[in-house]
């Protein structure tokens, strides 16, 4: 039980054959780009959010926007961590540095949940988006764009930040053409985002409770939960003292203007609350325009999905090489995730994550949202438990940025964030559980028995720039 509150030393003795580093090669802009891009905003306005409509109605974008400002004090914790502990790791480095190797193992498990989850989810939905073109099997397609992705993600970090931020800009297109569509078609005015209300069986309207809401928020904050990419591309972003909280915060605010604008427009758009529940957001772009609009802001969001599956892949691949260099496996996995190719991306790691994501495509994946959720939060809480202990012992001095209302945020982001766990689903609660258990026992029976050779995190030689 020590093991969890007891810092690991990031100070670790160098072998002769010293692990490879990822090169510096992005700054702010590359990096916001590749992280907006994760935050995907467009399919996550298509393909998220139409499921929150259809339980929370015309409470949807209050929803959000709780979200969102929980999100920002999530976005302080990440970004002193991520100054503080600059690792591709991410969340787990933080966490093991600061929290202790078992809890930092546990938050590398539920990133991992969500990283391997999330890419084929959103991919199958490329399909519904294709078809003012062509009509494609949704598997095929989410495989199609899974592999697309991998083979993306072995190149260059740099020329990634510009193919990204080409989809980037359609994404945005997209998104802005639903907002204005949606706010000239208005049926109701800014009292109905207060409403609460959602259309029910036979016709009946019925009213949205506090609980609903509460419960909603887990999807909710995995709604903008790509900011947190800022972080993994960390040992790979120029100046990452200063560039990494920029990078999250500029990501954070970005994005839930571009999500949370369109909601709104939506929201007055609807021609009644049936519409609106339904959540078919390309057949009311159509009803406003016309099939031509219809088909281009479907063409974008297609891309946008692929823009998705590219820099998940990259993020992926980042986290499963930096547990490989910090011996989270056998010997033998270590070695062989641990290697870098000739554009100095971890391609072994790559293919991974990648390949498997195309195979994911081909499993039935109905409720693994929801699994998404509860991952999200509880990797959440963790983080926001580091960043209560992020001023102890050496760390106090470390130059670092800082976040305002320190440690008034982490204690709340804790006890809301916990409460918010409480009101899941029980089926949710207990497949991450049960996930989270293996892994429990993969770290008693296994990495603690040998904590002189294994999960060892370390970080660079230059993340104290």
């Amino acid at each position: 039980m020590t093991d969890t509150l007891r810092p690991v030393e990031t100070a670790l003795p160098q072998a002769p054959d010293s692990p490879q580093k990822l090169k510096r090669s992005i700054g702010v802009v590359g990096g916001t780009l590749l992280t907006l891009s994760c935050v995907t905003p467009a399919s996550t306005l298509f393909v998220v959010v139409p499921d929150l409509f259809g339980s929370l109605g015309t409470a949807t974008a209050l929803t959000i926007a709780i979200g969102s400002l929980l999100c920002i004090a999530v976005a302080f914790c990440y970004s002193e961590l991520g100054t503080l502990i600059p690792s591709a790791g991410g969340e787990y480095a933080m966490v093991s540095t600061l929290a202790g190797r078992l809890a930092g193992w546990l938050v590398f498990v539920l990133s991992l949940l969500v990283v391997m989850i999330v890419p084929p989810v959103i991919a199958m939905g490329t399909a519904d988006y294709l078809a003012p073109v062509v009509h494609l099997d949704p598997a095929l397609a989410g495989a199609g764009v899974m592999l697309l992705a991998t083979l993306a993600g072995l190149l260059d970090l740099r020329a990634n930040a510009w193919i990204t931020g080409v989809f980037l800009v359609l994404e945005v297109i997209a998104a802005a053409v639903v907002a204005v569509l949606g706010f000239a078609h208005s049926h109701r005015g800014a009292g109905s985002l207060v409403s609460m209300q959602v259309a029910g069986a036979h016709g009946r309207t019925d009213t949205v409770t506090a609980m609903l809401v509460v419960s909603g928020l887990a999807i909710a904050l995995f709604v903008t939960q790509g900011f947190s990419t800022a972080v993994y591309l960390s040992e790979e972003l120029e100046h990452p003292r200063r560039n990494v909280a920029r990078t999250v915060l500029a990501t954070l605010a970005i994005s839930t203007v571009i999500i949370l604008v369109p909601v709104v427009a939506i929201t007055f758009g609807a021609s009644d609350l049936s519409q609106l529940t339904g959540g078919d957001i390309g057949s009311m772009v159509t009803a406003w325009s016309d099939s031509a609009v219809g088909a281009f802001v479907s063409l974008c969001v297609a891309l946008a999905i692929i823009n998705a599956g590219i820099v998940m892949v990259i993020q992926n691949s980042r986290v499963l090489f930096a547990s490989a260099r910090d011996k989270a496996w056998p010997q033998p996995v270590n070695d062989v995730f641990s290697k870098l190719g000739r554009f100095g991306s971890p391609w072994v790691a790559t293919l991974a994550v990648g390949v498997p994501g195309a195979l994911l495509c081909f499993v039935n994946l109905d409720t693994l949202y929801g699994v998404t959720g509860v991952s999200v939060t509880g990797m959440y809480l963790l983080v926001a438990v580091a960043a209560l202990l992020c001023r102890r012992g050496p760390h106090r001095h470390t130059s670092a940025w800082r976040m305002p209302l320190w440690p008034a945020l982490p204690v709340l982001l804790i006890v809301v964030l916990g409460y918010v766990l409480t009101q899941q689903e029980t089926g949710y609660l207990l497949w991450t559980g049960g996930i989270t258990a293996v892994a429990t026992l993969y770290w008693a029976l296994y990495l603690r028995p040998r904590r002189d050779t294994r999960w060892l995190v370390s970080l660079p030689e230059d993340a104290r720039d």
